[in-house]
């Protein structure tokens, strides 16, 4: 019976976020274009709050892998295509990240003060949330400093234990279905290349499927939970079929 009020709860929850999103677009075009743009004023943003949070995580386990920078560098893109000088917010936006990848001693700093910008807004900081959590599930595993991490975050944020736990054990499930390619045919057809390409050919392929299905920010508003689970899913399948084809031309 708890079982099942709980996920009565969490039924109501996640279509409350859905309907908060679709009455609120927080990020937009419109929302940036009188923003004063310097390093600072990103720094102290919700989305430059938001940016040195995805640092910690990505640097978590003690390196950022290569799909998790890939990932990252194409937020940036989402991120700086909100502000009227979108090259130069993707710089600082840069210099954000890798400033604050670097350190640990800000992490509950940082997360209470995104938090208190956000706490008239729970369902922004679920939707932070979220996707903080896709990133750490988006190289297949969690580590134990990346599940510190974030438990720290979402404590910093006063999330409800029983949501955070339903949130992060859906995308544990969820990872746990996804099933590498059966043969190497099967990684070349899904990244929609041929055997015979060469590898720029296949990793240029691969990084535009990375960008067509990665977890979008931005566009992502007004969408509910099963968006971030699925664009996770589909990235790791396209990351999995990209690194046999590549342990296969090593063999070969």
């Amino acid at each position: 019976m708890g079982n099942i009020i709980l996920f009565a709860l969490l039924g109501l929850f996640f279509y409350w976020i859905f309907k908060s999103y679709s009455k609120y677009d927080a990020y937009s075009k419109e929302a940036f274009q009188n923003f004063s743009l310097s390093k600072e004023s990103l720094q102290k943003s919700e989305l430059g709050l938001f940016v040195a949070l995805v640092a910690k995580v990505a640097k978590a386990d003690g390196r950022v892998d290569a799909l998790e920078a890939q990932l990252v560098g194409i937020m940036f893109d989402d991120i700086a295509a909100l502000f009227p000088e979108a090259q130069k917010t993707k710089e600082l936006l840069k210099e954000i990240f890798n400033e604050e990848k670097e350190r640990s001693d800000n992490l509950e700093a940082v997360a209470q003060r995104l938090a208190q910008l956000t706490k008239r807004n729970q369902a922004q900081q679920h939707h932070f949330m979220g996707f903080l959590i896709q990133l750490a599930f988006v190289d297949g595993t969690v580590s134990k400093s990346e599940e510190k991490i974030l438990a720290l975050i979402a404590e910093a944020f006063a999330l409800d234990p029983k949501i955070y736990h339903a949130m992060f054990d859906q995308f544990e499930k969820m990872m746990r279905s996804i099933k590498p390619k059966a043969n190497i045919n099967d990684a070349y057809k899904l990244l929609g290349v041929k055997e015979s390409d060469d590898m720029d050919s296949i990793k240029k392929a691969y990084r535009k499927l990375i960008r067509e299905y990665h977890p979008d920010i931005v566009k992502s508003q007004g969408r509910d939970e099963a968006y971030m689970q699925e664009a996770t899913a589909k990235t790791q399948e396209i990351n999995q079929a990209y690194e046999m084809i590549k342990a296969h031309r090593k063999e070969s």
